[in-house]
């Protein structure tokens, strides 16, 4: 019957492995109605299978008494099936959550720091796990962001939330370790966290892999990229590196003379950079192509920007 849903054998498989009971469950009155329930919500083909693999006990929950409960529970703050598709996308699980022990406390505790209704809507697309936070440890995660400075009228402040909520502390602690190592300061971690929330979802090594390349490579200074932060979300390979390449390219052929904002042409647009960096020089520097594939190796400024 699971095959006729797009799953495969190993689909089938994985969630026998996770749920073992399930193959004892009737196929007619406990599985097909659920997922025809999420079918009907909108959630189809690759991506059915996908997000019942990722959490096979909900096969085995009550649709009347928890699926559907909770599913119109979120609907009530995402108010379309696409968003509400997007938020079980991002975090099936929030479909078995107890709703009145855990999301509706945390959602009232938003609500009583006078976070905007739309920006909680936000937080259950973009991440509806951080809601199911033990309510003690959400207000402590709620009330350091507070602490830091962030506003919770302002899109920032649910974004920290989203960001705190999904780290432990020694997580948190370990990655704010290395930038220090770095050269930040505890006062420079917090103005640029407050720039850019989601830099501490990078892993460990996303951030020293950044940070390693901007300053030993590129040449900037850590107080360079705290002012940017969003550089954390660039990936290392496919922009900062081609983008250095091309640079270094038109610099050793004196096509680009003018004092240049690294920092800023990182963090530009694909559209602004290839305008302005790539196709005017592909006649007459077609090396710049090869650079911005990535495929030419990146030697750092010498004499600096």
């Amino acid at each position: 019957m699971l095959a006729t849903y797009g799953f495969t054998k190993t689909h089938i498989s994985r969630l026998i492995s996770k749920l073992p009971k399930l193959i004892l469950a009737h196929p007619e009155k406990t599985i097909r109605p659920k997922i025809e329930y999420f079918e009907s919500l909108g959630i189809r083909g690759p991506d059915l299978p996908r997000i019942l693999c990722y959490d096979a006990s909900i096969l085995m929950a009550s649709l009347e008494k928890q699926i559907i409960p909770t599913i119109d529970f979120l609907k009530g703050f995402v108010k379309t099936n696409e968003n509400l598709v997007s938020a079980l996308k991002q975090s099936i699980c929030v479909v078995r959550c107890n709703i009145n022990k855990v999301m509706v406390p945390n959602i009232s505790t938003l609500r009583a720091h006078r976070v905007p209704e739309e920006h909680v809507a936000k937080l259950v697309i973009m991440q509806p796990r951080s809601l199911l936070l033990r309510t003690d440890l959400f207000d402590e995660v709620v009330s350091a962001i507070k602490e830091m400075g962030f506003v919770p009228m302002r899109p920032s402040f649910i974004l920290a939330v989203r960001c705190m909520s999904a780290i432990s502390k020694v997580e948190w602690e370990k990655k704010k370790e290395v930038l220090k190592s770095f050269g930040w300061s505890e006062d420079v971690f917090l103005s640029a966290f407050r720039v850019q929330p989601m830099l501490m979802i990078c892993s460990e090594k996303k951030i020293r892999d950044v940070m390693d390349f901007l300053m030993n490579k590129a040449g900037l200074m850590p107080s360079d990229i705290a002012r940017c932060p969003n550089l954390f979300l660039a990936s290392v390979e496919r922009r900062l590196i081609p983008r250095c390449a091309v640079l270094q390219v038109l610099m050793s052929k004196a096509m680009v003379t003018e004092k240049l904002d690294l920092v800023w042409l990182l963090n530009s647009s694909k559209q602004y950079f290839e305008k302005k960096f790539v196709t005017q020089f592909m006649e007459d520097a077609p090396e710049v192509i090869k650079a911005y594939q990535g495929k030419m190796v990146f030697q750092g400024f010498s004499n600096g920007l």
